[in-house]
């Protein structure tokens, strides 16, 4: 990621992830009153007195705890701290230095990097002599905030960005375009954004439920720059027990609506499920550019009859968005995973396309020719004109005397027309209708 980077690093539950929210002004990662809530690294770009630089929230450091989901986030911390230019090293100001503390102050002073000490949990000015302690660490002047009442963060920014590295001449920014990885828990969605990383980014289990917050990744491909959002498996709000994971689907549906494209991925070995059906309809309804990923690939064998009955099963399931391209891949060997770049590529280019207004006209003229505007309810309408309103997705209005009385059919019928100029893959097309009195056509 471009530009400075500053990670935020610390015990669990300190209050990483509250300073984070706090410092961004916004409710990003995931808080709950109990550690090891945070496991992937969230990035978010930070601005303070016109500097801007990229926030990392990671995972507590737990150096004692041998377990290998905990051994997983703390290597993602650790990538972090080599990342970064500065660290934010959080303590508690409640509890005092603790052994973990001591340990992972031994790990800033190896790293070389500058450091400032965040003494957190200070609730008002009359506890902030309680920081004192933390000098005994080494690292320099603590500095006591609240992140949750906002004590001295100001202060702490100054402080921040005081330490950043001088100001660089960046290139040419490329085209950044959102993508959200979405699907059921445990169908392989950061794997595979691991393996088009081809580094292991994102912390990966076969327990279902392993990401929880809404994870960006950047990933610069051809012209674009790939924000990929791994997010937490979605599922049933039924079948949702615990806050984490309400808070989880919460934040993958809301990266599905400010996402440009969705991929949905699939457990090949299950096929299209109802919840698969139901994400690619929220999907659909938002506008977004949609692709299918078919991923464990490399565990099915199909003839040639059984695969063409799958195919066409999966496509029957997500029938009302034929539209979106359906890929087969595997994000344990890599099967497919470059392809699947190139077609969220043809995806993006999809999306801005315009068509031009001499092909709408000669369009609407033939359709009227073909099929003229059938009555509805007994009301008619007259049809003056068809034009591109706006992209991503694209947007087409068809200009009538009287709206009431064009059926939904027939705006079906002039989005299938519209895919004959162009296929607009993987991208749904919106016809609306809209009252204009001119001369027809």
């Amino acid at each position: 990621m471009a530009g400075p980077s500053v990670a935020i690093i610390g015990r669990p539950n300190v209050g990483k992830s509250t300073l984070f929210n706090r410092l961004l002004d916004t409710r990003l990662a995931i808080v709950e009153d109990e550690p090891g809530v945070t496991r992937d690294r969230l990035h978010a770009v930070c601005y303070w007195n016109g500097r801007a630089f990229t926030l990392i929230d990671t995972g507590g450091l737990q150096p004692t705890v041998q377990n290998k989901l905990y051994q997983d986030v703390e290597n993602q911390a650790k990538a972090a701290m080599l990342e970064a230019d500065v660290l934010l090293f959080v303590l508690d100001g409640k509890v005092g230095i603790t052994p973990g503390d001591w340990e992972i102050a031994d790990l800033i002073r190896k790293s070389h990097k500058p450091v400032v000490v965040v003494v957190n949990k200070i609730d008002n000015a009359g506890q902030e002599g309680g920081a004192t302690e933390f000098f005994a660490l080494g690292l320099g002047d603590p500095m006591p905030v609240g992140a949750l009442s906002g004590l001295n963060t100001g202060d702490l920014l100054d402080e921040v960005v005081a330490q950043l590295p001088a100001e660089k001449e960046e290139p040419p920014d490329l085209e950044q375009v959102r993508v959200a990885i979405v699907g059921r828990p445990n169908v392989g969605k950061s794997s595979l954004i691991n393996k088009i990383l081809d580094a292991d980014r994102l912390v990966t289990s076969s327990n279902p439920g392993t990401t929880r917050d809404a994870v960006d990744v950047v990933f610069e491909f051809d012209n674009y720059s790939f924000v990929f959002v791994d997010t937490a498996g979605l599922r049933r709000r039924t079948r949702i027990k615990e806050r984490i994971e309400y808070y989880s689907t919460v934040r993958a549906e809301r990266a599905i609506n400010y996402s440009d494209i969705t991929v949905l991925v699939l457990d090949g070995l299950d096929g299209a499920t109802e919840m698969d059906q139901r994400i690619a309809g929220y999907a659909h309804e938002a506008g977004k550019g949609l692709v299918v990923a078919i991923n464990k690939w490399d565990l099915i064998k199909f003839n040639q009859e059984q695969f063409q009955y799958y195919h066409e099963e999966i496509q029957r399931r997500l029938s009302f968005c034929n539209y979106a391209p359906l890929i087969f891949l595997s994000a344990l060997s890599g099967r497919n995973v470059e392809r699947l770049l190139g077609i969220i590529g043809q995806v993006r280019e999809s999306q801005l396309h315009m068509l031009p207004q001499i092909e709408l006209n000669v369009l609407v003229n033939d359709l009227l020719t073909v099929t003229p505007l059938p009555l509805r309810k007994g009301e008619s309408s007259q049809v003056y004109g068809l034009t591109q309103s706006g992209t991503s997705p694209p947007r087409f209005r068809l200009h009538v005397s009287n709206p009431r009385a064009v059926h939904f059919s027939y705006l079906r019928q002039i989005e299938n027309r519209i895919r004959q100029l162009f296929p607009y893959c993987g991208t749904p097309v919106k016809v609306f209708t809209e009252q204009k009195r001119k001369r027809r056509l």
